[in-house]
C-alpha cells in the first residue's frame, strides 16, 4: 500500500517554529496514518521528535515533487497565519488561530523540545557555573540584517535590565542574551555569539530563573515546561504568549500616530518615528521582582 503524507510548510522566525512543534503534533493527531513532512527554515527543531518522519530545510528540498507530490495522496499545510482576520485583530493565540486556518482539531497540543543525549551532555558542560544561573534576554531577534540593536517594541530598556541586575547578580550568575555587545550589561556573562539554536535552548535547562521578552526563548521555556517571566512592549501576550509565564505587559501612551503602520501596529524592529515612549518607565519593576522570587 503506497504511503499517505502529511506535508506541514513553516516560515518564519525561530519562536514561530518552536510554537510551530504543536501544529505539528496537531497535524499528526489529527491523520494518524500519515507520514509527516515537515519543510522550514529550522529542521534542528523537529528532529529529535517522534511524531515527525522527515524534515527539509526550505531551499533544499531536491526530488521533492516527484516523491511526495505527483501521484502521491498528500495534505498540504501551507497557509500562513499572520494574515488572517483573527491574528490581525488580536482575537485568537497564534497556536489556536494556526489550527482553525487548517481546520484541524486542536486537543490542548502545546509546543514541545527534545534534547537527544548528546545535546544535552554538551549542555551540562557549557553552561554549568558556581552559583544558580539566572538567564535573562534583553534582545531578540536574528544577529545579522537587523537595522538598530535595540528594537523598543520588543527589548528590554537598559535602565530596567540594569535595575534587576544590581538586584539579583549576588545570588545569581546572570547570563545574558543578547543581540550585539553594545547591549551588554554591567555584572553579567554576556552571551551574543552565534550558537546553534539548540545549544541557545539549553540554556534553559541550566537555569533557576528566567527574566525574557517576545522571542525564541520564552517560546522554548514554554515548550520546556519552564516557567517565566516575560515581558511585553508592543507585542501582545495574547497572540504569542502562554499562561505558564508571569505575562507583564508594559504601560504605552497612547498618544503617538503611526503613519507607516499597515494591518499591525508596531513593527518588530521598532520604527524610531513611531515610538510612544517618552521615557523608559513602561513597567512596573515592584512586580518584575515579585515574579522573579516567586
Amino acid at each position: 500500500m503506497e504511503n499517505k503524507y502529511s506535508l506541514f510548510h513553516i516560515e518564519g522566525g525561530l519562536g514561530k517554529h518552536v510554537l510551530a512543534t504543536a501544529i505539528a503534533q496537531c497535524i499528526k493527531n489529527n491523520y494518524p496514518d500519515r507520514e509527516l513532512i515537515i519543510v522550514c527554515a529550522y529542521p534542528e527543531i523537529f528532529l529529535n521528535l517522534d511524531f515527525v518522519d522527515r524534515v527539509y530545510r526550505l531551499g533544499m528540498t531536491p526530488y521533492f515533487y516527484e516523491d511526495f507530490i505527483k501521484g502521491k495522496d498528500t495534505m498540504v499545510f501551507k497557509h500562513e497565519p499572520y494574515f488572517t482576520d483573527d491574528h490581525i485583530h488580536k482575537r485568537l493565540h497564534l497556536l489556536l488561530n494556526w489550527c482553525k486556518l487548517h481546520n484541524l482539531k486542536y486537543d490542548n497540543e502545546q509546543p514541545v523540545l527534545k534534547f537527544n543525549v548528546r545535546q544535552l551532555q554538551i549542555a551540562q558542560g557549557k553552561w554549568l557555573r558556581e552559583k544558580p544561573v539566572m538567564v535573562i534576554q534583553t534582545n531578540g531577534g536574528p544577529l545579522q540584517d537587523q537595522p538598530t540593536t535595540y528594537s523598543w517594541t520588543r527589548d528590554i530598556p537598559y535602565e530596567v535590565a540594569q535595575k534587576i541586575v544590581d538586584m539579583f547578580s549576588e545570588k545569581y550568575h546572570i547570563i545574558q542574551i543578547c543581540r550585539h555587545e553594545h547591549n551588554v550589561l554591567n555584572g553579567v556573562e554576556p552571551v551574543f555569539e552565534s550558537l546553534s539554536n539548540m545549544e541557545l535552548f539549553s540554556i534553559l535547562l541550566a537555569s533557576e530563573k528566567r527574566l525574557l521578552i517576545d522571542s525564541s526563548l520564552q517560546h522554548a521555556s514554554a515548550a520546556l515546561g519552564l516557567k517565566s517571566t516575560v515581558l511585553w512592549v508592543g507585542t501582545s501576550p495574547v497572540v504569542f504568549g502562554y499562561g505558564l509565564h508571569t505575562n507583564i505587559v508594559a504601560n504605552l501612551p497612547n498618544t503617538v500616530k503611526l503613519p507607516d503602520s499597515y494591518l499591525f501596529d508596531y513593527d518588530f524592529n521598532g520604527i524610531t518615528h513611531e515610538c510612544p515612549m517618552f521615557d523608559n518607565n513602561i513597567f512596573n519593576l515592584d512586580q518584575i521582582v515579585e515574579s522573579l522570587q516567586n
